[in-house]
């Protein structure tokens, strides 16, 4: 059964407003207005309802699974303003083992980070903030910052290694169980997406590019997450609009936009995983397919519709 199937018959009692694999393709969490998190087996064509997961005390928005080295871990948000760590135990019991309450307004999307950075849990609220949760030797921390005066839509890590190099020599320059610069990129209701990098000097997250040119609402945003010769960043607005910004190791802060025109407002983009291929979806319920060429030109492959 597809992951649509499975979404469609998944007992929630209102609308869903996500659904993710976990790392081996193996289980699916689903979140709905109703609430709750439900925990699917997936094998093949066959799937079975696990778990049904309730804290939130309001419409959940956002799943994200942990990478497993840290363990069987999913965190949620929600519209009453929290992020809820959940970790399932080895006789398969699901625990809230951290309940943060750090924004005060709704927490539209949570983002791990790529796991050689370490267990880092980007949140980003309505309230304008983000805040970055962090576990190391078994404790929680959070820092909690400005980023976009009306609102946070969404949040994305880059690769923990650098463009053009498949595989990081060097060690991690963050201290324990981190490799590479810890940076991701925001996107605001104020029509900017914003990069942020930590520095190991401060140990805080400081914005060192403000990329502008959408005319309203940046709905989502994603940072291509391969290693490939380019940076990739792919920002969603209302203004009916992606732009795909692209920098190359030689001017790493200097961000170039390619502007895709659209018919509908557009709500996600989301990269595959090779990061050559990059997924629109808008309020027309159509997803499109889009392709870097060889002459740096972005072409729609595939059109998919409901």
């Amino acid at each position: 059964m597809s992951q649509a199937q499975v979404i469609t018959n998944s007992g929630h009692d209102d609308m869903i407003h996500d659904a993710v694999l976990d790392y081996y393709g193996r289980r699916l969490a689903t979140c709905s207005s109703d609430k709750t998190i439900k925990i699917f087996e997936v094998e093949g064509e066959s799937h079975k309802l696990t778990e049904t997961l309730r804290g939130h005390e309001g419409a959940v928005w956002c799943v994200s699974w942990a990478h497993p080295k840290y363990g069987s871990i999913l965190a949620s948000s929600s519209y009453d303003g929290k992020v809820l760590i959940w970790r399932e135990s080895p006789n398969s019991q699901w625990t809230v083992v951290a309940n943060f309450a750090l924004h005060t307004a709704s927490v539209n999307i949570v983002s791990w980070s790529p796991h050689e950075s370490g267990c880092l849990l980007a949140c980003a609220s309505s309230d304008g903030q983000v805040s970055v949760l962090e576990f190391q030797e078994g404790n929680w921390t959070h820092q909690i910052f400005a980023a976009h005066g009306q609102g946070v839509n969404a949040v994305s890590w880059a690769p923990a290694t650098q463009p053009g190099s498949l595989v990081s020599s060097k060690p991690g320059v963050e201290g324990k169980g981190s490799g590479g610069v810890r940076r991701f990129v925001t996107g605001g209701s104020d029509g900017t997406v914003k990069i942020w990098e930590y520095s190991t000097q401060d140990k805080t997250y400081s914005p060192i590019k403000e990329l502008t040119g959408h005319t309203d609402w940046v709905r989502d945003v994603a940072w291509a997450p391969t290693i490939l010769q380019k940076s990739y960043i792919a920002s969603a607005a209302q203004d009916k609009t992606v732009r795909i910004w692209t920098s190359d190791p030689a001017h790493p802060n200097d961000w170039k936009p390619t502007i895709l025109n659209f018919d509908a407002v557009l709500w996600r983009v989301s990269w595959s995983l090779s990061g050559n291929v990059l997924a629109v979806s808008g309020g027309d319920n159509k997803v499109s397919l889009w392709k870097e060429n060889l002459k740096g030109e972005w072409d729609c492959v595939k059109w998919i519709e409901e």
